[in-house]
């Protein structure tokens, strides 16, 4: 059986996260739908990781097994006629070993979170980034975000439903910009591991908001680390505001193109 590999985009929005539940609408549920208007039979999907309700994505990775092989263009337009209406999209599709594997193969992860800041109520972008309504000193958060770069045990950091088998995560990257809005500021958070703990990237969001308002100083963002300890953790920020932007592979199956 042919293996693909799909690179997904999705509005999280009315979705229960990426992952297949009985009685809740999943992105994972809508790709899978849309698979088997073409293939009858196929068994399911497997991804790079799976996010949770309401969160985003521009470059989710995917592959699946098919029963007969499609140019891979057409294969993409195909499952984009199908995926209609739910805000879901194929942007590449490509053609892959039998052993390739989207979350096996992976060699990294990216992640944004934008956050804004204006008194003003979000209108276009409502839904598609954490609103607070009072001023962040980004110099605060950068200090904050400097002391969780590297490898260290993110107890603190991770949710108590967190399936991994150790707490010790390497983060490699986490950048904090501002850029101005109408009425207020743009934060955009960046971050990049090989993988990522479970409400991990939120945690630290939700956290490194209270350095920027004032509330916590940057060293406690140490503390709250070393004390491996989830109740030291500040408040994990909303969903809405963070997206799968990036998969890491040693060979980029989507660098040229199949038609």
């Amino acid at each position: 059986m042919p293996r693909y590999a799909l690179r997904i985009e999705y509005n999280g929005a009315p979705f229960s996260g990426w992952q297949r539940q009985r009685d809740q609408p999943s992105v994972q549920g809508a790709v899978e739908d849309a698979i088997r208007k073409l293939d009858a039979d196929h068994p399911g999907i497997m991804a790079a990781g799976r996010t949770d309700a309401g969160v985003h994505a521009t470059a989710q990775v995917a592959h699946c097994d098919l029963a007969r092989a499609w140019a891979p263009f057409r294969l993409g337009e195909a499952l984009n006629y199908h995926l209609k209406p739910a805000p879901v999209a194929i942007t590449a599709v490509a053609r892959v070993a039998d052993d390739w594997h989207a979350r096996f193969s992976a060699t990294g992860r990216h992640y944004t979170f934008r956050l804004i800041a204006r008194r003003a109520p979000l209108v276009h972008e409502a839904g598609l980034a954490w609103h607070v309504r009072h001023p962040l000193s980004l110099a605060r958060m950068q200090a904050g975000a400097a002391q969780l770069i590297g490898t260290h045990d993110f107890t603190t950091f991770r949710s108590t439903m967190c399936q991994a088998a150790s707490p010790v995560k390497t983060l490699d990257r986490l950048d904090i910009t501002e850029s101005s809005v109408p009425g207020g500021t743009l934060f955009t958070f960046r971050l990049h591991a090989r993988s990522f703990l479970h409400n991990q990237v939120r945690s630290f969001v939700g956290t490194l908001e209270r350095v920027g308002a004032g509330n916590w100083a940057d060293d406690d963002v140490r503390r709250a680390l070393l004390a491996r300890d989830r109740t030291a953790c500040g408040p994990v920020s909303p969903p809405q505001g963070l997206y799968l932007d990036g998969v890491d592979y040693s060979d980029d199956p989507f660098a040229a193109p199949d038609r």
